[in-house]
C-alpha cells in the first residue's frame, strides 16, 4: 500500500511540474536556436555595422555608399532594391559588401556561442547537488526541477560543442585542401591506381548471359505505384541511396545565393570573385545543368537537355541497384546494365573538397572533373550546404521544383538576384508552359503504344493513371480543335484565338472531371515521361513495329493505325541519302519527333494546377492542327516569389536599371504580402563625371519633320528619309563606332530595305562600314568582331573616308542586352522610335485587365497602362545602357521621338542620365551641343 501511494505521489509531482518542464525546455530551445542555421532570420543584428570594406583597390564613393547600404539590409532582413548602373563595379560592391557581413556574422555567431557555453560550463560545475527540500509554493521535493534544468544545461553544452566541433573540422578540411597539394594529388594518383585495378577485375569476372524475355526492358516499366502519398511512394520510386553518399551530405551553414540570367554573367561574376580579397577564404560553388557540368562523353553527345538528364538518372539507378547486389541481394540474370565511371563516392567527396578549396567558374571545374575521374554535377550538389556562397542560374532559385531539386535551401539564408530589372517576366516565363498539336498528339501516340506493348507487366493502378493521362491529353487535342488518332499536320482548323480561366479551359476540354494534382503527383512520382521517353529513343530509330500482333480488338486496331503514322512520319524523314542542307534539317527534324515531348506535356499539366485567378489558358489556332498550340498564361508572378520572400533572411533585388521602381514594388512585393516597412531602396549615378555623357532628345529633324514613330506614321516615306538625315548627320561628326536600335526587326527590315533603294545607305556607307544584327545567336561573336575590328582599324588609320562602323539592331535582341560597346566601339547610341509592346497581343491585354482588376490606380493612370509604359522603357534603358562601361568613358545617346519630351517619360529614365538629357524641338541646336562635345573629347585627347 505504501507502494502504491510513493508511485501515486510520484506520479502527481511529474504532472504539478510538467508546466515547469515544457517552459524549460521552451527556453533551452530558443536558446539553441541562437546558433542554429534555420532561426538566421531572427539572429541579433549587429548594430555598428562597419566603417570599411575590403576592396581590391581604392573603391569608389559610390561603391563604399552601396556596401554600406547592402551591409545594413543584410543585418536587418530587408528585401533591397539595389540599382547602379553598369560600369560602377556593381559585381565587386555586392560581393565585398555581401561578404564582408556574412564574415561579421560568423565571427558574431562564434564570439556568442563560445561566451555562452563558457557559462553554462560554468553553472554546471558551480551548481549545488540536487535539493530533496520541498518548495514553499507547491509543497513539494525540487529534485526534479533541478534534474530538468541540468539535463536542459547539459543538452544547450552538448550542442554547442557539437557545432563548434563540426565548425573546427570543416574549417580544418579546408585550410588542408588550400595549402596540402601534394596529399591532393597523392589521392588523386591512389584513386586512379584503384580504378584500374577495379576494371581489371571487372574484367576476369565478366561473362556472357543472355536475356530472358520476361526481363526484357525491365529498366522502361514503371514501378507499382500503390500509394498517393508522397512519403510512402519516395522510395519505392526513386530507390535507396548510396551510403557513401549520405557520408557526404551536411548540414547548411549560413550561406549567400547569388543568381543571375545567364551562365556568362555568372562566369563573369565568379571572375570578380577570384579577383576580389576574399578569394582565397570563401567557399564558393558554381551550380549548372547535366547539360553544362556533365563530362562524360558518351552522354554529352546525346545532345538535347531531356536525353541527357534521362541518361544520367538511368546510369544513377543503375548505380544504386548494382550497389544493392554488391550488398548480397540477387541479382537477375540480364545484360550489364551501364553505370557513370564518374559517379564514385570517393572521386565526387575529393572533387566537393576541391570545389570547396579554392573558387572556380564552370570551365574551370569541366577540366577538374575530367582530370579527377569525377562528376562535377553531382560534386558541386554535394558541396552546397558547407559552401558559403552558392552562384547559380534563375531557374534553379525561382522554381520550386528545381530548386528542391538542386538541394537549394533558401530557409533563413541570404538571395541575391543580379540583372534583376526583367524579373517579373522571368517569373512569368518560368511558371509558364506551352503545348503545340504535334507534340500533343506525338505524345498521345507514344504513350498509347507504350501503355499496349507494356499492358501485361504494368500494375492495376499504373494503367488507371496512364489511361487518365491520355484521357487528357485527348482532350487538349479536342479543345484545339483536332482528332485523336490522325496525322496533326493534314488536319485543318479554324484560325484564332481564345481566352479562359483555368476553370473554364478544364470545362472546355471536358477533363475537368480529373484530379490534376494526383496525376500531377503520380507523374513526377513514377517517372513516367522519363520511361515514355528511354521506350521512344529504343524503339523509334531501330525500324522495329511496336504493334506486331493483329487483333480484333478495338484499342489494338486503333494502335496499329497510330504506330503506321509514327513509323510514316519516321520513314519521310529518315529515307534522303544525299546530307544537303535541307536534308540537314530534316534530320534534325527526325531528331524532334523520335524524342518524347511528355516532359512539356508535364510542365503544362502542372501550369493547370495554378489557381484559377493567378493565370489565363490560351488557345492559338493555326492553319493546321500540328501549328496551333495551347499556352498557359501567369498572370501573377508574385504568387512564385512569395515563398521565396519568406523563407530567405534577406533577399538583394539588384540591377543597373531598375527604374520604374514603384511598379516593380507594386506587382511583385506588395502583391506577395511584404510590407513597405521591409523593403529598402538604394541608388546611385553613375563614376562619369557629368561632362562624359551627352543624352539629346529630338523632336524634329533636319528638314524640320517631326519625329512621331507611332505605328501609324512610322511607316511614311518622309519618316523614314528624314531618320536617314538623322543618323547621315551623325555620322559626319561621331568618331569611331555607332549603335543604332530599332523597335522591332519587321520595322529595321522595312527602314533599311527603304535606303538601299533610296541612296541613304550608301551616303551612310561612306562615312561608317554598315553592319546587321544577326538572326542567329551563334553568328553574333563573329558580327561584334568584324565590327570592333573595322573601328580599331580605322582609329589607327584615320583616314579622310570611312571614320569607323555603325551597327543596326533591335530593341530586345541580341544586341540590347550583356553586349558592352565601351569606348570607340559606342561612342553614340541612337534610338529610334519607342518599342511598345504589341498592345493587341491577347497575352498583353489579359495581363493588363488582370493588373487593372488586382491593383491600385496611380497618378491618373491604370496598371495597365503603366505596364505597358514600362516594357517600354525597360526595353530603352536596357539598350541605351549599352554604352558608358567605365568611368573614363564617354558617348552621347539619342532618343528621336517627340514622346521622349514627355515629363512622365523622361521621369522612367535612369537618374544619372535622366538629370543630363536635354530636350529639343528643331534639330540644329541638338546637332550643334552633339558637334561640340566630340570636339571637346578630341582636342583633350591631343
Amino acid at each position: 500500500m505504501r507502494l502504491f501511494f510513493s508511485s501515486s505521489c510520484l506520479l502527481a509531482t511529474v504532472c504539478d511540474h510538467l508546466g515547469l518542464l515544457a517552459r524549460l525546455l521552451k527556453t533551452r530551445e530558443l536558446n539553441r536556436g541562437r546558433f542554429n542555421t534555420s532561426s538566421l532570420r531572427h539572429f541579433g543584428s549587429m548594430e555598428n555595422g562597419r566603417d570599411s570594406f575590403p576592396f581590391p583597390y581604392k573603391p569608389y564613393g559610390i561603391q563604399e555608399q552601396f556596401m554600406k547600404a547592402l551591409y545594413g539590409a543584410l543585418d536587418q532582413g530587408k528585401v533591397g532594391i539595389f540599382e547602379s548602373p553598369t560600369g560602377t563595379g556593381k559585381s565587386l560592391s555586392l560581393i565585398c559588401g555581401a561578404l564582408s557581413w556574412l564574415t561579421d556574422y560568423e565571427e558574431k555567431r562564434r564570439q556568442e556561442a563560445a561566451a555562452l557555453l563558457q557559462e553554462e560550463e560554468a553553472s554546471l560545475s558551480t551548481s549545488a547537488a540536487p535539493s530533496s527540500t520541498t518548495s514553499l509554493a507547491s509543497a513539494e521535493p525540487d529534485w526534479i526541477t533541478d534534474f530538468v534544468q541540468k539535463k536542459a544545461e547539459r543538452d544547450l553544452v552538448s550542442k554547442l560543442k557539437e557545432e563548434e566541433l563540426k565548425r573546427k573540422k570543416r574549417e580544418e578540411r579546408l585550410e588542408m585542401i588550400r595549402n596540402n597539394v601534394h596529399l591532393k594529388y597523392a589521392s588523386k594518383r591512389k584513386s586512379c591506381e584503384d580504378d584500374e585495378a577495379f576494371k581489371l577485375l571487372q574484367l576476369s569476372k565478366e561473362e556472357e548471359t543472355e536475356t530472358p524475355g520476361d526481363q526484357e526492358d525491365e529498366e522502361l516499366i514503371v514501378a507499382e505505384y500503390e500509394s498517393d502519398d508522397e512519403s510512402k511512394s519516395k522510395s519505392r520510386f526513386f530507390g535507396g541511396e548510396d551510403e557513401d553518399d549520405e557520408e557526404l551530405v551536411e548540414e547548411h551553414v549560413t550561406k549567400i545565393y547569388y543568381c543571375s540570367r545567364t551562365h556568362s554573367q555568372l562566369a563573369q561574376f565568379v571572375h570578380e570573385v577570384q579577383k576580389s580579397p576574399f578569394s582565397k577564404s570563401i567557399s564558393l560553388v558554381p551550380l549548372g545543368s547535366r547539360q553544362n557540368l556533365c563530362v562524360n562523353e558518351e552522354v554529352r553527345r546525346l545532345g538535347s537537355i531531356q536525353r541527357i538528364n534521362d541518361r544520367c538518372m538511368e546510369m544513377q539507378k543503375n548505380k544504386n541497384e548494382k550497389q544493392h547486389h554488391e550488398d548480397g541481394a540477387k541479382r537477375k540474370r540480364g545484360p550489364a546494365k551501364s553505370v557513370c565511371p564518374y559517379n564514385k563516392a570517393v572521386a565526387l567527396q575529393q572533387l566537393r573538397d576541391e570545389v570547396l578549396g579554392t573558387v572556380q567558374d564552370i570551365e574551370q571545374l569541366l577540366k577538374l572533373g575530367k582530370e579527377s575521374q569525377a562528376c562535377p554535377y553531382y560534386s558541386t550538389r554535394l558541396a552546397v550546404p558547407p559552401a558559403q556562397m552558392v552562384v547559380l542560374p534563375y531557374q534553379m532559385v525561382l522554381h520550386e521544383a528545381t530548386r528542391r531539386a538542386a538541394g537549394v535551401q533558401l530557409k533563413g539564408q541570404v538571395l541575391i538576384i543580379d540583372e534583376a530589372h526583367n524579373l517579373s517576366d522571368t517569373l512569368s516565363c518560368i511558371h509558364s508552359a506551352e503545348l503545340n498539336g504535334a507534340q500533343l498528339c506525338r505524345a498521345q501516340s507514344q504513350l498509347t503504344q507504350y501503355a499496349d506493348r507494356y499492358k501485361s507487366r504494368l500494375k492495376a493502378k499504373n494503367l488507371m493513371y496512364i489511361k487518365q493521362i491520355l484521357f487528357v491529353i485527348e482532350g487538349l487535342i479536342r479543345a484545339l480543335g483536332g482528332k485523336v488518332g490522325q496525322n496533326p499536320q493534314s488536319q485543318t482548323t479554324q484560325a484564332g484565338t481564345e481566352l479562359y480561366t483555368i476553370n473554364n479551359f478544364l470545362f472546355k476540354a471536358q477533363i475537368d472531371n480529373i484530379n490534376l494534382f494526383k496525376l500531377q503527383r503520380y507523374i513526377e512520382k513514377s517517372m513516367i515521361s522519363r520511361k515514355l521517353g528511354g521506350f521512344v529513343e529504343k524503339y523509334s530509330g531501330s525500324g522495329v513495329t511496336l504493334h506486331v500482333q493483329s487483333s480484333s480488338n478495338k484499342e489494338n486496331r486503333r494502335t496499329e493505325g497510330l504506330s503506321r503514322y509514327l513509323q510514316a512520319l519516321k520513314t519521310n524523314s529518315t529515307s534522303t541519302i544525299v546530307p544537303t542542307t535541307d536534308q540537314q534539317g530534316a534530320a534534325e527534324t527526325d531528331k524532334v519527333l523520335s524524342a518524347s515531348p511528355m516532359m512539356q506535356v508535364e510542365g503544362f499539366f502542372l501550369a493547370l494546377t495554378n489557381s484559377n485567378t493567378d493565370g489565363r489558358v490560351v488557345l492559338q489556332k493555326q492553319a493546321t492542327l500540328s501549328e496551333s498550340s495551347v499556352k498557359f498564361l501567369l498572370l501573377n508572378p508574385a504568387v512564385h516569389f512569395a515563398q521565396v520572400l519568406k523563407d530567405c533572411r534577406a533577399v538583394i533585388i539588384a540591377g543597373g536599371t531598375m527604374q520604374p521602381v514603384s511598379d516593380f514594388k507594386q506587382e511583385l512585393l506588395f502583391s506577395a504580402g511584404v510590407k513597405e516597412e521591409r523593403i529598402a531602396e538604394f541608388s546611385c549615378g553613375h563614376v562619369i563625371p557629368p561632362e562624359n555623357i551627352l543624352p539629346l532628345v529630338l523632336s524634329a529633324g533636319p528638314s524640320g519633320q517631326e519625329l512621331d514613330f507611332t505605328f501609324q506614321k512610322r511607316d511614311s516615306p518622309r519618316m523614314m528619309d528624314e531618320t536617314g538625315r538623322i543618323l547621315s548627320n551623325i555620322c559626319n561628326v561621331v568618331p569611331g563606332g555607332v549603335v543604332c536600335f530599332f523597335p522591332s526587326y519587321e520595322y529595321s527590315k522595312r527602314i533599311i530595305s527603304h535606303w538601299e533603294a533610296s541612296g541613304v545607305l550608301d551616303r551612310l556607307g561612306s562615312k561608317k562600314k554598315i553592319f546587321q544584327e544577326p538572326k542567329k545567336a551563334n553568328q553574333v561573336e563573329q558580327v561584334l568582331g568584324e565590327f570592333s575590328r573595322c573601328i580599331q582599324r580605322c582609329v589607327v588609320e584615320s583616314s579622310g573616308g570611312v571614320t569607323g562602323a555603325i551597327l543596326f539592331s533591335v530593341v530586345g535582341g541580341k544586341m540590347s542586352e550583356g553586349i558592352n560597346f565601351c569606348d570607340e566601339l559606342g561612342r553614340c547610341v541612337v534610338m529610334v522610335g519607342m518599342p511598345y509592346p504589341n498592345i493587341k497581343s491577347p497575352e498583353l491585354q489579359e495581363k493588363m485587365s488582370y493588373l487593372d482588376k488586382h491593383l491600385l490606380h496611380s497618378h491618373g493612370r491604370s496598371p495597365g497602362q503603366a505596364l505597358v509604359e514600362n516594357l517600354c522603357m525597360k526595353a530603352v534603358n536596357q539598350s541605351i545602357g549599352r554604352a558608358i562601361r567605365h568611368r573614363g568613358d564617354y558617348s552621347s545617346i539619342v532618343l528621336c521621338d517627340k514622346r521622349y519630351a514627355r515629363p512622365a517619360t523622361l521621369s522612367k529614365l535612369p537618374a544619372w542620365i535622366r538629370d543630363r538629357t536635354s530636350t529639343h524641338s528643331s534639330f540644329g541646336p541638338a546637332f550643334a551641343s552633339l558637334r561640340k562635345f566630340f570636339l571637346e573629347k578630341q582636342h583633350k585627347q591631343e
